[in-house]
């Protein structure tokens, strides 16, 4: 969403500010259960200040997904200790850990929260403050702000925000019904206790919390730290991490040079026709080198490797990469070009620079 989000919110005079509402485990986010007695996950939302950010804030989302799974793609304080850099962090609704915790009456533990995120992201950490007509709203806010002159730490006023106008409310309920498996007329269903759950306008905000108008414009300022555009242009290749003492250039030739050695043999092909198919590949080499390409082809025959050595299905290469004694000496295709005199230069040459449309 966040590719599509950020060039049309440009076009309309937007400034986009990517982020994420994240889970952070009470304990590791290896651990299966509630870690800490009686905590769950609480909420936290990161914003992407610069390219770091949010390459920073990819790396969380994803190390949720695939290490700290839990019922939530859940992140913990170690996870965030090594990727704080390039984000602005606030302390989110009344499921984060401040708030859950003032909530519970434990200030003490709401300091050390709030204490150690401030040294984690020195200028760049938030206290929230939210008012949807609850009643923990109403028991919270005074102890964040109070909280907030204590720490000497910055407020920021939010909405939560699950539907556009006010009068939605109504339709989310239908929406809760229908994702639960409930009915309107069912009591013990799930229910939003508030209908402010809406985005609602600059003067609905002002006339909150007009006692702490710093809260308001602290959302300009943080507006003012995110200056990240996505760059679109060029080709976006993983970067592909040699052994010691190798580099892509001369890795790239030993994996060339002994997979041809072992078609070759398995061809029985030698003399002045194994000579044909080296001098081929020292050709085609020279090339890849010239124009940088040879990370592309390491990448591309490690994970057709890998495919292979787990037993999922690979296709032989299609296309002018047919064509390529690198390509069939690394695994990638499964055809032996100089037997059906297939050009190399089809797939790649000096004048032909494309290698994003090359079909494998």
């Amino acid at each position: 969403g966040a590719v599509k989000y950020h060039p049309a919110a440009i076009k309309t005079g937007v400034t986009p500010i990517l982020g994420f509402d994240v889970f952070v485990a009470p304990g590791r986010r290896h651990d299966r259960g509630n870690g800490r007695a009686g905590a769950r996950s609480w909420h936290m939302v990161l914003l992407a200040q610069n390219e770091k950010g949010y390459k920073n804030l990819c790396e969380l989302v994803t190390a949720g997904y695939t290490e700290g799974m839990y019922y939530y793609p859940r992140i913990d304080r170690e996870l965030l200790e090594s990727r704080a850099e390039g984000l602005i962090c606030t302390s989110a609704c009344l499921r984060g850990e401040v708030n859950d915790a003032l909530l519970k009456e434990d200030r003490a533990a709401a300091v050390e929260a709030a204490t150690y995120y401030k040294e984690l992201f020195p200028g760049r950490f938030y206290l929230e403050i939210q008012e949807h007509g609850l009643e923990e709203d109403r028991k919270v806010v005074p102890e964040v702000i109070s909280l907030a002159k204590e720490l000497d730490l910055p407020l920021i006023a939010t909405n939560d925000t699950h539907y556009l106008n006010r009068g939605d409310h109504e339709f989310q309920e239908v929406l809760i019904c229908v994702q639960t498996g409930k009915t309107l007329n069912d009591e013990k269903r799930m229910k939003i206790q508030s209908e402010e759950f809406y985005l609602k306008t600059a003067d609905e905000m002002e006339a909150l919390f007009s006692e702490v108008p710093e809260a308001l414009s602290n959302s300009l300022a943080i507006t003012e730290q995110c200056d990240f555009e996505f760059n679109f242009g060029g080709s976006h290749y993983p970067d592909f991490e040699t052994p010691e003492g190798e580099t892509k250039k001369s890795l790239l030739k030993k994996l060339a040079e002994e997979g041809l050695d072992k078609h070759l043999k398995q061809l029985s092909i030698a003399g002045k026709e194994a000579v044909r198919y080296r001098d081929r590949l020292a050709m085609e080499l020279g090339v890849i080198n010239s124009q940088n390409y040879e990370g592309y082809f390491l990448i591309v025959s490690d994970f057709i490797r890998y495919a292979r050595s787990e037993g999922i299905p690979v296709g032989p290469g299609r296309g002018s990469a047919a064509g390529s004694v690198a390509a069939y000496a690394l695994g990638i295709t499964g055809i032996d070009p100089i037997r059906y005199s297939l050009l190399f230069e089809r797939f790649l040459n000096t004048e032909r620079i494309s290698p994003a449309r090359h079909r494998h």
